[in-house]
């Protein structure tokens, strides 16, 4: 079995902001572009024919969205130190898509956090760190946008790298 993720990978006009903070910040920039979390990484006998139907099923009225980020954000939780950049437009969509899935058929990955819309652009191993981290770049307040019309699932290789298994095109 391997590790999975059900997510969004949006790309944005000015996205070499994103970069840069995240080759700074975030250990996983080499291995996975920018995205948004919609079921966390889960380990499953489904194959990706049945993850495909279970897309199709469960987004059959998701329609493309617009997305907007914008704003930073400090996370602390049992996972680690994060940094955000915060869902301003789109919140409610990808909540949605969290939720149908997580209370239908991952509920059993569900390990009870609340879920926060949003994309990690830091993540550090302390809160020294990451409070350091956050005041050099909380100064930013660019806003990034754009129209989501597709959902991922990547594995997880062998390395951490994000390799993309199914793309479903919101239609």
């Amino acid at each position: 079995m391997r590790l999975r993720t059900i997510m969004i990978f949006p790309e944005f006009q000015n996205q070499e902001i994103i970069d840069n903070i995240r080759k700074q910040y975030d250990p996983l920039a080499r291995l996975v572009k920018p995205h948004i979390t919609l079921v966390f990484p889960f380990e499953s006998p489904m194959s990706n024919e049945e993850l495909t139907h279970i897309l199709n099923k469960r987004l059959q009225d998701v329609k493309p969205f617009e997305l907007t980020l914008g704003g930073l954000s400090k996370h602390e939780d049992i996972f680690g130190n994060y940094i955000f950049l915060n869902v301003l437009q789109g919140a409610e969509t990808l909540d949605y898509i969290h939720q149908i899935l997580y209370d239908n058929e991952f509920k059993e990955f569900d390990i009870g956090l609340q879920y926060i819309p949003h994309m990690t652009i830091g993540k550090l191993p302390t809160v020294e760190l990451l409070n350091n981290a956050f005041r050099n770049i909380q100064s930013i307040n660019d806003t990034f946008s754009t129209v989501v019309k597709k959902i991922s699932v990547e594995m997880i290789g062998d390395n951490e790298e994000s390799i993309i298994v199914i793309e479903k095109e919101l239609i």
